[in-house]
C-alpha cells in the first residue's frame, strides 16, 4: 500500500486520473495477498493483533520507504513517535 498510497508523489507532473488507477492497480495485488492472510493469521491472533502487526510493519516499512524512495528527512520526533507506537505493540500483545 505503500507504493499505492504515496509512490505517486515523486511524480507529481503526473495527471491526477493517471494516477488514480495505478494506485488502484498497485493496491489491488496487496489486497490478493492480504486478505488470505488475515483469514489465515484469525486463526492464531485476534483481529486485534493482526491489526495491531500491520501498523508495525507498515510504519517501519514507511519509515525505509519514505527515507530512501521520497528522500525525506527522518527527524528524532519521528523516531520518538514510532517507539511510542512500539510500546503500545507491547501492550496490545502482553498477556495481562
Amino acid at each position: 500500500m505503500m507504493f499505492a498510497w504515496y509512490g505517486h508523489l515523486k511524480f507529481k507532473d503526473a495527471a491526477l486520473w493517471i494516477v488514480i488507477p495505478a494506485s488502484w492497480a498497485v493496491a489491488f495485488f496487496e489486497y490478493c495477498f492480504q486478505v488470505p492472510a488475515n483469514r489465515i493469521g484469525n486463526k492464531y491472533l485476534s483481529v486485534a493483533e493482526l491489526k495491531t502487526m500491520q501498523e508495525t510493519i507498515t510504519l517501519l516499512v514507511f519509515l525505509v520507504f519514505s527515507a530512501l524512495y521520497l528522500k525525506e528527512e527522518i527527524k528524532w520526533n519521528h523516531i520518538a513517535g514510532f517507539a511510542l507506537m512500539i510500546l503500545a505493540v507491547f501492550v496490545v500483545f502482553k498477556k495481562w
